[in-house]
């Protein structure tokens, strides 16, 4: 007669077809998307469209850390972190980035918009390279076939640093879009409103 007490333990993580593998999933692919995105902008490719294409960015990566953040928090399989291998160096990136957005790299940050007032100095450069890396630290659990892993990573960095740095990134994005839109010569204005009046 077989043993019936003998307890069967489900194998760590979730099953390939659960909703939190494809969330997995698809925050991996997102994850890449962006990583993949500023590199692009650190590298120079389409200077001019930088700021569109980091509006675009940003704003979609926004809506996946809603998603992270809607969630029921996510456990790790393991008590401690498993090493996910050797971190790549952003440094170079971080550098990249900031002659990229010369001139427009530093801004004001309110530190805690809850608890104070107290002003900190921002940078555009800092906060993109702080988001890769800890996209990329996910990734890296990620591509070693550990998505629960992964999946808490980037819930907890985005509950703890990057989605406050990216709600930053956009608000920069979006002064920077609307001074260059909005912002006008006085006399250039009155001549364009002139014309729009007597054709």
């Amino acid at each position: 007669m077989p043993d019936t007490t003998t307890e069967t333990r489900a194998a760590p993580g979730p099953p390939p077809h659960s909703d939190l593998a494809q969330l997995a999933v698809d925050t991996a692919n997102d994850a890449r998307d962006f990583t993949g995105a500023i590199r692009d902008i650190a590298a120079g490719v389409a200077t001019d469209a930088a700021i569109p294409l980091l509006l675009l960015v940003i704003s979609q990566l926004q809506v996946t850390g809603a998603r992270l953040g809607a969630i029921q928090d996510v456990l790790p399989d393991e008590r401690f972190e498993p090493d996910p291998g050797p971190d790549k160096d952003h440094d170079a990136l971080r550098v990249s980035l900031a002659n990229v957005f010369e001139g427009i790299d530093d801004y004001a940050d309110i530190v805690d918009p809850l608890t104070s007032v107290e002003l900190g100095r921002g940078a555009l450069s800092d906060d993109l390279a702080g988001i890769v890396a800890a996209l990329d630290h996910g990734l890296a659990h990620f591509d070693r076939g550990r998505p629960v892993e992964a999946m808490w990573w980037w819930q907890f960095s985005y509950l703890s640093e990057w989605g406050v740095r990216a709600a930053a990134v956009l608000r920069v994005v979006l002064t920077i879009l609307s001074h260059l839109r909005m912002d006008a010569d006085e006399d250039t204005v009155a001549d364009a409103e002139f014309d729009a009046l007597h054709p």
